[in-house]
């Protein structure tokens, strides 16, 4: 039997554990009046066009960033378990897009806690290396995990996030 090809040389893997019960971290991940709050990295807003979170359902949105620059993404849903396990092809709104790449998501319950784990495999290391050199891709995902915990801290303590 052949062994699969290893992925290790073109593939980004952040995890980071949650302080939010797997449902509702679930939840944000997959509702657009949720994510549109807390994705894309620091200074970022979205517009959410669809959300269709089923095998074969579309996502699409447009990234703005804090330099008014858009960025249109399209995100092909091909695997869904509620609420352990989301695996999606992202990429640029256009057809057949060379430059996207596979991500599963998974949302480990730890108790009252989730281990969030995000695996990012593009088509050639050169192809990862070129999301990291010219889009920051490490530091926008730590900003965009950051956000998302920041969210899910103002939906589970809303009056925390009005203090001084």
């Amino acid at each position: 039997m052949q062994q699969p090809a290893s992925t290790a040389n073109r593939e980004l893997v952040f995890s980071r554990l949650i302080n939010a019960p797997q449902e509702l971290v679930f939840k944000v991940w997959t509702e657009p009046e949720h994510v549109a709050q807390w994705w894309g990295p620091d200074g970022f807003t979205n517009t959410i066009r669809e959300m269709n979170v089923h095998p074969g359902g579309l996502w699409r949105l447009v990234m703005h960033g804090p330099d008014g620059t858009a960025y249109p993404n399209r995100i092909v849903y091909k695997e869904v378990v509620k609420p352990e396990r989301l695996v999606y092809m992202h990429g640029a709104d256009t057809e057949n897009d060379p430059g996207q790449f596979e991500t599963t998501v998974t949302f480990e319950k730890q108790g009252n806690k989730t281990l969030l784990t995000m695996r990012a495999v593009f088509a050639s290391a050169a192809e990862l290396e070129k999301v990291v050199k010219n889009y920051g891709a490490i530091e926008g995902n730590k900003q965009t995990l950051n956000r998302m915990e920041l969210y899910l801290s103002s939906m589970q303590y809303p009056n925390k996030m009005n203090r001084h």
